[in-house]
Parts: structure tokens; C-alpha cells; sequence
């Protein structure tokens, strides 16, 4: 419920002692103070796992590995969440190539790696209908050593969302950057359910990570439709 403050509170905003005080269009108010749920699904638990195994084992690094990490960041970029460039320190660097490495299978590098640059996947084609959801690359790197395909993909969205790769999530663990054909039929409907005439739209974005390095390439986008069984 909101109230609207007395001049008082002309210029406060945020939240205590139970509620928050805000502006909206000119217009000032005070409501119940919202928490928000503690749900998480198991797939950002595990995210937030490695994160946290990352951010301790990075204390435990020596001096000359901190310098180092430190060192190999000045020659790389970020992205701010405002989707500008920015600078990134040891730190986000060693959590962000370890992430994937460790993500694949690997244990995370206390030395930082001699980085190679990752190119990004070719184009792919995706198969969705009531029974089957496949994905096949077009074509393979020439050299797929250490490469591996992350393959994330958004919940059944109805016709009218045009845009829902931001909600895509991990489909199945890391795989082979070959290209044969991926059923993800299983690993999808047990994460984001099944698609319907209702829902029938998925979008989808891939890349490879070097499970050696932890490096990314860029990502690729896919949409899917649901089409009948032939």
C-alpha cells in the first residue's frame, strides 16, 4: 500500500525500518517496504557456487599470482551494465575465466593463462516440434582442441515477445564444439517446460568457451518456432 508523505519528507527516499519512501513522475509516496522471494532455481545456485568457491580460493592466491592476474586485466575490457566498455580488475578476471573452466569440468588456474582469443560458432539449425528440439552447428572450428558449446536458451515465449534472449539460461552442460546433432528436447523441458501453440517461440544463444583458458567467443542468436512433427 502507498501513502503520500507529509512536506516532511519532501526530499527523502529509500527504504527503513519496514518501508521506502520514492518518487515517481513528479509525485511522492511512501509504501511497504518490498523484499522480494528467496526462491533460486538450482541452475543459479550452482552459478552462485562457483562464484563463491572463486571468490575464496582467489584470497588464498600469493602476492606475485594477485600481481600477475592484475597485470594480464589491464589489457582486457568489461562491459558496464550499461553495456559500455570499462576496465576490470584481477580479480573479475580470474572469476571470469575460471568460471568456465570450471564450468567444464576443470580446476581453476591460480597463474593466469596465455589468452588466444575464441572465434564464434557458425550459424546453426534448430528443429523444434511436439516430439524433438535439435540443434546442429553448419560447420565446426578447424581446430576444436579445448573447445567446448554452451548452448542457453529462453522458456516457451508466446508470438508476441519479440526479443527474450536475456532470459535464457544454460540448456544441458557444456558439449563438443562438432557438428553433429544436439537433442535438447529432454534437458530443455525439464528446465523451461514445453512449448505449445500458446508459447511456441524459444530464443536461443550460443557460444564456445576454451575450457583450457576460460575464454568466451561471441555469442550467437537463434530463434526457434514451434513447427508440427513431419
Amino acid at each position: 500500500m502507498k501513502y503520500i508523505p507529509s512536506i516532511a519528507f519532501e526530499e527523502m527516499s529509500g527504504s527503513a525500518k519496514g518501508v521506502t519512501a520514492a518518487k515517481v513522475r513528479g509525485r511522492k509516496y511512501i509504501r511497504n517496504r518490498g523484499y522480494g522471494g528467496g526462491f533460486k532455481s538450482s541452475a543459479q545456485g550452482a552459478v552462485k557456487s562457483i562464484f563463491k568457491q572463486l571468490s575464496q580460493s582467489w584470497k588464498s592466491l600469493t602476492n606475485a599470482q594477485i600481481l600477475a592476474w592484475n597485470a594480464l586485466a589491464l589489457s582486457q575490457k568489461g562491459k558496464s551494465i550499461l553495456g559500455t566498455s570499462s576496465k576490470i580488475t584481477g580479480a573479475n578476471l580470474y572469476s571470469r575465466l575460471n568460471f568456465w573452466i570450471v564450468k567444464c569440468g576443470g580446476t581453476a588456474l591460480s597463474e593466469p593463462p596465455v589468452l588466444e582469443g575464441v572465434e564464434a560458432p557458425s550459424n546453426a539449425t534448430v528443429v523444434l516440434t511436439p516430439t524433438t528440439f535439435t540443434f546442429t552447428l553448419d560447420s565446426e572450428p578447424e581446430n576444436i582442441k579445448d573447445l567446448k558449446l554452451v548452448i542457453m536458451a529462453s522458456a516457451p515465449q508466446s508470438n508476441g515477445v519479440t526479443n527474450a534472449y536475456s532470459k535464457a539460461v544454460q540448456i544441458g552442460e557444456p558439449r563438443e564444439a562438432v557438428s553433429e546433432e544436439f537433442d535438447l528436447k529432454a534437458d530443455f523441458d525439464s528446465k523451461n517446460g514445453v512449448p505449445t501453440t500458446a508459447a511456441p517461440k524459444v530464443f536461443i544463444k550460443y557460444f564456445y568457451v576454451n575450457a583450457a583458458t576460460g575464454e568466451k567467443s561471441g555469442e550467437m542468436l537463434v530463434q526457434a518456432t514451434l513447427a508440427s512433427d513431419i
